[in-house]
């Protein structure tokens, strides 16, 4: 599989990257998984993970960098797919011109045969945007949330379009006992893995959960972690959580 294809994350089925690089913003950061991956990946001579990025905030390999001739990749994908959009960037990083951004969105819109996963961490700027961008159906929206630090990125993509906003609270750091959910379709959780992984409790896990299932909110469970993705497991008292919005079996 290439580098633009398939997925190992559970709640996707193939990644396509038209940015790569990045800076660390918040502390889900901290072990950021692309950053080790592109320190491996510059190092294997791969074309697109030649750029290095500020030693403090970013890494070897990891500096921003566009990557126009990915654009076409979702027109040879002819099988509709779910793509989550940037697994090694964040789209709405400041360095992504709006130019890049809508030419990202175009190609999303004019392949309605995919369901797009986009997510950032910077919710302040996808908001600032939003208005400058078309929402098709087929575009799903999410921000991460990993400890209460982070909700004011909830409250940025409530103001967005998307046909479906999300969160993904990976890797969880600590109890979200504030989290609302008006506005929201979905939610994936899961435990951070790798060599320094920090430690997920159950109960904010469970409490996340409760609060999807009251507010009737699709609710996926997508990992414990430990030093791999694996290693724990993904069941959360008995049974694996997986569910997805609905609107993905509805995009035509």
């Amino acid at each position: 599989m290439g580098m633009g294809d398939g997925s190992s994350i559970e709640w996707t089925e193939a990644t396509w990257n038209p940015t790569t690089g990045c800076d660390r913003v918040s502390p889900g950061c901290d072990n950021c998984y692309a950053l080790a991956l592109s320190k491996r990946l510059k190092a294997m001579g791969a074309d697109k993970y030649q750029t290095d990025g500020n030693p403090v905030t970013s890494g070897p390999g990891f500096g921003l960098a566009l990557h126009p001739d990915s654009l076409t990749l979702p027109y040879r994908w002819k099988a509709p797919r779910t793509v989550f959009v940037n697994s090694m960037s964040d789209l709405f990083h400041a360095r992504v011109p709006l130019d890049f951004v809508q030419q990202v969105f175009n190609v999303m819109a004019d392949t309605p045969q995919h369901t797009y996963q986009v997510l950032t961490k910077r919710g302040r700027r996808l908001r600032r945007l939003a208005s400058s961008l078309e929402w098709p159906d087929n575009v799903w929206m999410g921000v991460s949330v990993e400890t209460e630090d982070q909700l004011s990125r909830v409250d940025d993509l409530r103001q967005v379009p998307a046909s479906v906003r999300f969160l993904s609270c990976e890797p969880l750091l600590g109890p979200l006992p504030n989290l609302e959910l008006d506005g929201i379709g979905w939610v994936i959780v899961g435990g951070e893995s790798g060599p320094r992984h920090r430690p997920l409790d159950e109960s904010w896990v469970v409490e996340i959960r409760d609060n999807c299932e009251s507010s009737r909110v699709p609710f996926f469970f997508k990992q414990w972690g430990g030093r791999t993705p694996k290693a724990g497991g993904r069941e959360l008292q008995g049974r694996v959580w997986d569910s997805i919005p609905s609107a993905l079996t509805t995009v035509s």
